[in-house]
């Protein structure tokens, strides 16, 4: 049996007719709100969220030119523009009630109603509802999208290429592997895959696997139902499922554990999942996009990485360049920065000066395009005129400073350790981070952490 869905308004004077409606309608659908006066329809619609109101279309006694309805109908859509409204009206009003879809109403229902016909009626103005509120969610998460995810600039060849191969490829539902260092755009070539895709309408939905606690991937990807676990008070819906028709993002897919590769593999195999706490198969329909920082091939050959799942996810693979590969782009990036950035702070008319430009072409940038664009930001913020020097761009040097004799702290230890490993590295991160043994991440939160 299907659960009761929808949320149902009807509006009314005659309070035998609201008595009846409920009677009828509460058993078919999750919620019934009746009110006697059109009064508190504003107070209602921002308390509950409403799919269809039933709404009467005379409120006076002896009146019958459906005047009030249109009112009260003209209000709510100023409220709900997406509100599907069904007006109620007596047999001999039918010409008014033809008016009203001329209105815009969605339908109407004259009196007395065939009970059956009504609710099979409201069901499909239910769906109906719920489909206009997606589009409209879809509309504002794109437009939302579109800023986390601008467009792919370069002209280099590394980028060229990058653009030529999702050229060919996005129209298709072929799953993606994108590999490459961090900060070199994985997310923003995977958003691009999507809006050039047949799904480009539907969800892009962007999980980050490597900040999912281990104990809630389950709960995360493929929902849960209310009381499976001490937390779940409501029915929720997975990753999958809200990527379902459209584009599902599994970044840093590297940093999952055997075992959750399992069940990931499961859902990706079978096109179906099942919510914690509920053995009902619920079928997707995703186009799946994946991104790592690690090697994968050498994961699978040192069974950190299941075989089976690699060769599911990589039927293309894409390689995302590192930012000293793509040298006739370090400039057209920093000044599309600048002015981004510029704007964001309302201090526009900032421009590089030439030894700043120059330093932007030799600087190696370990970081890529992430570091590029935090240095062109607190440049914009620490420099006092309009014109960007290197010393804006860039902090410090990083030098050793020799530990007290004698200091076995704990901190300056480690500080010193950081400091060394950078400076023997010539400023590479990357490197940096795995000759100490620790993840690039925490490498960044340990010079947070000192001030370097």
């Amino acid at each position: 049996m299907n659960r009761k869905k929808g949320n149902i308004l009807v509006v009314d004077d005659n309070e035998e007719i609201l008595w009846s409606l409920n009677q009828l309608l509460k058993s078919e659908f999750e919620n019934v709100y009746t009110l006697k006066s059109p009064n508190q329809i504003n107070d209602l619609l921002t308390k509950q969220q409403i799919d269809v109101i039933l709404l009467d279309m005379n409120f006076s006694a002896g009146v019958n030119t459906g005047n009030e309805g249109f009112y009260w109908f003209n209000k709510i859509k100023k409220i709900e523009p997406n509100i599907v409204i069904v007006f109620v009206t007596a047999y001999g009003d039918i010409e008014v009630a033809v008016r009203a879809m001329k209105e815009g109403a969605d339908d109407f229902i004259t009196k007395p109603w065939d009970s059956d016909k009504l609710i099979s009626t409201l069901h499909n103005f239910v769906d109906l509802s719920h489909s206009k509120r997606k589009v409209k969610q879809l509309k504002a998460s794109q437009s939302v999208l579109q800023e986390i995810y601008p467009d792919m600039l370069g002209e280099s060849q590394a980028i060229l290429q990058v653009k030529s191969t999702i050229q060919k490829i996005a129209a298709t539902d072929a799953t993606v592997l994108i590999q490459g260092e961090n900060g070199t755009g994985k997310a923003l070539i995977a958003y691009d895959i999507h809006k050039h895709s047949k799904r480009k309408a539907e969800p892009f939905v962007h999980v980050d696997l490597g900040a999912i606690n281990e104990n809630l991937f389950e709960s995360e990807l493929f929902g849960h139902v209310k009381g499976a676990f001490t937390d779940a008070k409501e029915d929720r819906i997975g990753r999958f499922e809200a990527a379902s028709d459209g584009t599902l993002f599994l970044d840093e897919i590297g940093n999952l554990s055997l075992t959750l590769q399992q069940k990931l593999l499961h859902a990706i195999q079978t096109n179906m999942l099942s919510k914690v706490g509920d053995n009902k198969l619920v079928p997707v329909n995703i186009r799946l996009v994946c991104a790592t920082n690690k090697n994968l091939k050498e994961m699978v050959a040192n069974g950190e990485f299941r075989e089976d799942l690699f060769y599911r996810i990589n039927t293309i693979i894409i390689e995302s360049p590192p930012l000293r590969e793509r040298q006739n782009d370090l400039i057209l990036l920093a000044n599309s920065f600048l002015k981004e950035i510029s704007n964001k702070y309302n201090k526009t008319g900032l421009k590089f000066s030439s030894t700043a430009i120059k330093k932007i072409e030799q600087h190696n940038w370990p970081g890529n395009v992430r570091e590029l664009r935090h240095a062109v930001e607190r440049a914009v913020l620490l420099s006092a005129s309009n014109i960007i020097n290197p010393e804006d761009l860039f902090p410090a040097g990083i030098t050793i400073k020799k530990r007290e004799s004698g200091s076995t702290k704990l901190e300056d230890i480690e500080k010193e350790a950081i400091l060394a490993a950078i400076n023997n590295q010539n400023g590479n991160l990357t490197k940096a981070a795995a000759k100490l043994g620790i993840s690039r991440s925490t490498l960044y939160l340990k010079i947070e952490k000192y001030g370097l």
